[in-house]
């Protein structure tokens, strides 16, 4: 597994989490799960490290929280994507392809130069 710099999984967490929930509505441990799935399993996020940014998101009202019975019967908190949340994912996302596409074009040329 490929040790990803503290830096960089914290700048992700948020576009992260409001694409996850641009789906739908889920809880933390889905949320969890679902990163490790779209990582391949290299992004191994903990309780510690998502409910924070949740929390954080919540307050920033980018995201709402409420308390529902899950279909096995246990009770938890789902978070689903708030309008904010939505525009927020849309700027992230231009912002975030602009880096991807700048860094490729770099190492591009860095490739044809070695």
């Amino acid at each position: 597994m490929l040790a990803l710099s503290k830096n960089l999984v914290a700048a992700s967490a948020t576009p992260l989490i409001l694409s996850i929930l641009l789906v739908g509505e889920n809880y933390g441990y889905a949320i969890i799960k679902r990163v490790r799935e779209l990582s391949g399993g290299e992004l191994q996020w903990t309780d510690g490290m998502l409910y924070p940014v949740l929390h954080r998101l919540e307050k920033q009202k980018l995201i709402q929280s409420k308390w529902r019975r899950s279909e096995t019967g246990r009770k938890r908190k789902y978070y689903g994507l708030e309008k904010n949340g939505g525009m927020a994912l849309h700027g992230s996302r231009t912002q975030w392809m602009l880096v991807h596409s700048t860094l490729m074009k770099s190492w591009e040329e860095n490739t044809c130069l070695t």
